[in-house]
């Protein structure tokens, strides 16, 4: 794990779908690495190289961010519920049954494209990237 990764608790990875209209590979990362200021991914399966620009950078940078605060306030959300009002009453949900059950995604613009990246964090295997 990076330095990141290890200040969190966590292994936060993310991909998305390559960019290349020709290509259907998906770019992995993990969340820490773009931390470095040279980060770049490769798609494995056209070769086509990414670099983040600064904006993009920092946006998930503030997805790092809220990953360890979420870590840090872990032992309260075990006391959190998510109330949802149906015909009979109320549905009471664990809070964090919702952070490890629902599919985390945050969808960015990179030119004139919205790009959805989705998070993973601490998956179980290699394959639990799509």
């Amino acid at each position: 794990m990076t330095e990141l990764s290890e200040h969190i608790g966590a292994k936060a990875q993310m991909d998305f779908q390559c960019l290349d209209d020709k290509c259907d590979g998906i770019i992995k990362f993990t969340l820490a690495d773009i931390a470095d200021s040279g980060f770049q991914t490769v798609c494995r399966k056209c070769y086509r190289t990414y670099e983040l620009d600064g904006q993009l950078r920092e946006k998930l940078l503030k997805m790092l961010t809220l990953i360890s605060t979420l870590r840090e306030v872990e032992d309260i959300l075990g006391d959190c519920k998510i109330s949802i009002n149906v015909a009979n009453g109320e549905v009471r949900i664990p809070y964090a049954l919702l952070l490890t059950r629902l599919n985390t995604m945050i969808s960015l613009k990179i030119g004139d494209r919205t790009v959805d990246f989705h998070l993973r964090v601490e998956p179980g295997a290699e394959e639990t990237f799509r």
